[in-house]
């Protein structure tokens, strides 16, 4: 491996999956539809919640623009933010994050993006997602 995550090696049987998603995911803010994807993922890892990301391409990407935050995860690797705008003046901030040069064993998010649930409404063919937001699960 060339870029292997350094978390695996520290944690081992710590596990991070990603399973087609078979249904479409759409993602709101208010009344406005911000993403809507057929091609969605979702990515179980161990001791959280499951989180869903798209490709970047399936966002609108008229009412999205890159914010200054960045985090860090041992597993997947450097995670940047975006924050949606809409004309109406309705905004969430850093509601997006995506990984854009990921850990080897978390290629296939390489592209994909997620959403804050808590910051957005997150629809899997049609029935709201939990609006607790990704992380531990209690």
């Amino acid at each position: 491996m060339a870029n292997p995550a350094p978390g695996f090696e520290q944690h081992p049987g710590y596990e991070v999956s990603v399973e087609p998603l078979q249904a479409t995911l759409s993602v709101h803010l208010g009344e406005h539809v911000i993403a809507q994807s057929t091609r969605a993922v979702t990515l179980l890892e161990t001791k959280h919640r499951p989180v869903w990301y798209m490709p970047l391409e399936d966002i609108d990407q008229s009412i999205i623009s890159r914010t200054d935050t960045d985090t860090y995860c041992p597993f997947k690797g450097h995670a940047t933010y975006y924050t949606v705008t809409l004309t109406s003046g309705e905004k969430a901030e850093d509601a997006i994050w995506t990984y854009a040069a990921p850990y080897d064993e978390c290629q296939n998010i390489a592209g994909y993006a997620s959403f804050y649930t808590n910051k957005v409404d997150l629809r899997i063919d049609g029935e709201l997602a939990e609006k607790s937001g990704p992380g531990w699960q209690s």
